[in-house]
Formats: structure tokens, sequence, C-alpha cells
């Protein structure tokens, strides 16, 4: 992929849902270099009630998470009429056949596999984000 412009993500902001502290931290640096406001959350029912306040145009949450996982949370964001619309990612694991189909199927909009890496993180989230029509058109590349 062509050089990835420092400020692509200006004026965005993103809510990072995981309970691993490592994996919240490696996605928060990044996307904070690309400009972005980065919002943290350790579990879905801490991101729902941040969402609320935050309203972010981009969500990037774990599946597997105590108190409320990946699926509940993005349940929850699709049965609330003013979060439904909200473009969610997956990010997991658990990259096991059929998990990404499982993921769409479920209502995100796409999916991304850990570990997260300085290397691969930016072009990952890049290729997936071209795919969501309402964020492509916010990608200068």
């Amino acid at each position: 992929m062509n050089h990835i412009p420092d400020n692509l993500l200006e004026g965005w902001e993103i809510l990072v849902v995981d309970d691993e502290p490592d994996s919240l931290e490696v996605a928060s640096v990044i996307l904070d270099a690309y400009g972005a406001k980065v919002h943290e959350a350790g579990d879905g029912a801490e991101a729902l009630a941040l969402m609320k306040r935050a309203r972010p145009m981009l969500v990037i949450s774990d599946l597997s998470m105590p108190v409320m996982d990946g699926w509940r949370f993005l349940s929850a964001i699709r049965d609330d009429a003013d979060l439904m619309y909200t473009p969610v990612i997956a990010l997991t694991a658990h990259a096991m056949p059929g998990d990404a189909q499982r993921a769409l199927e479920a209502g995100f909009n796409n999916y991304l596999t850990k570990p997260l890496t300085v290397e691969t993180f930016m072009e990952n989230l890049v290729l997936v984000l071209m795919q969501i029509p309402m964020l492509a058109e916010h990608i200068n590349i």
C-alpha cells in the first residue's frame, strides 16, 4: 500500500474496546499517531455508556470480553436508534474459519484479527475502512 498520510484520521473520533491492555494501547497509540481522537473502554458496557456521550464515527471492538462481550455490545448498538448506524469493526484473536462470516452476519461492518502490530495495523485498517461506504469517502490515499 502507498504511504499512509500521518493525518489520515484527523477529525475522527474512534472508540477502541478491548479488555487486554496491550491491544488497547497498541490500537490507541497508532490511531492517535494518525490524528484520531481515541476513546478507550475495557468492555461493552463501559463502551456503550461512552458511545452515548462521545458519538464516535467508528468503533473497533474485541469480541471476547468480560461484563459485556463484543457480540452483546454490537447488538445493543444496533438496537439503539441513536447509535445503530455507527460502523463497528470486530477485533479478535479467534481467527477461526467462519468467524469473519459470523461477525459480518451479526452486523459488524468488517473484521480485523489480533495481534495488532505497528507494522500491519494501519494497512489492514485502511483496507477495511475502504470497504465501508460511509467511511471510505473520508479516506484520502
